[in-house]
């Protein structure tokens, strides 16, 4: 499978991508910077971001939820 599930404004030039890909035979979770190419309006991969195999998404999932926590406790968001 290969499909974008969410994107979201890094800043100007860049955004954030995630999406469910296969590499290599297996199947990953994908968190990547995506930033236009000098000159032109289309969008490229960077080398930043993570992926990950599809069954360490719920340890992800539960480390987001405690970043999440702890910054709303200290207000930060």
């Amino acid at each position: 499978m290969d499909k974008t599930v969410s994107v979201f404004p890094k800043n100007k030039f860049q955004e954030v991508r995630v999406g469910i890909r296969e590499f290599k035979g297996n199947d990953l979770v994908d968190v990547r910077i995506w930033t236009l190419t000098q000159g032109s309006d289309q969008m490229v991969p960077t080398a930043k971001g993570v992926s990950i195999n599809i069954h360490l998404l719920p340890e992800l999932m539960k480390a987001l939820q405690i970043a999440d926590k702890i910054l709303k406790d200290s207000k930060m968001i």
